[in-house]
């Protein structure tokens, strides 16, 4: 079984992807580049200043494209097949060094997070993009701007925390699920007409 810290990172790095995924890699690039925290070896090149550069652009887009309702949604969709994979991705090389099962599994676990923070975080801002009000829309926005570094810390700092925290998060996306798939339904048909 995986050290909890371990399987707290990796699960921090599968949820910041499915919400933000650019600023996740620049968050974790940052904290290694600048030795707040030691990144397991197969995410070393997070630190890289090219790297930095890329997440740091696509994060200062992201972050601007966020905030028009629809350009939201179609961005969001797009990213469907960007962030789940991302997550996987990402959540394997925690354990880059454990071997080929541990890294399967964490890429199974983390591809689920991931895609499950993407799909949740999809449905409802499509349903409150469909609001003519953006004042919803940059409020969820903005929560997520906060909520992702916040995750991250509480992911390094408090292991059990975020694992309780994602364990909370998972229940209420059950629970809103009705919600979400209205939300998914109205941005297909928007797309679609």
């Amino acid at each position: 079984m995986p050290p909890i810290a371990d399987l707290a990172i990796a699960a921090a790095l599968a949820w910041g992807s499915g919400l933000r995924l650019y600023a996740t890699l620049l968050l974790v690039g940052l904290a290694g580049f600048y030795g707040w925290i030691e990144l397991p070896s197969h995410l070393a090149m997070l630190q890289n200043p090219m790297v930095l550069w890329a997440a740091g652009f696509m994060t200062f887009i992201e972050f601007f494209v966020d905030k028009f309702p629809w350009v939201d949604s179609l961005w969001d969709s797009v990213h469907t097949f960007i962030r789940i994979p991302a997550g996987a991705v990402l959540a394997a090389a925690v354990f880059g060094d454990a071997g080929g099962a541990m890294e399967m599994a964490a890429a199974i676990l983390g591809g689920t997070i991931a895609g499950g923070t993407h799909f949740g975080k999809l449905g409802a801002r499509a349903m409150i993009n469909s609001s003519p009000e953006p004042f919803s829309n940059w409020a969820a926005s903005f929560t997520e701007d906060a909520a992702l570094p916040a995750g991250l810390w509480l992911a390094i700092v408090h292991p059990m925390g975020f694992l309780a925290f994602l364990i909370v998060f998972a229940v209420a996306a059950v629970v809103l699920a009705r919600w979400i798939v209205k939300g998914l339904a109205v941005l297909f048909r928007r797309l679609k007409g």
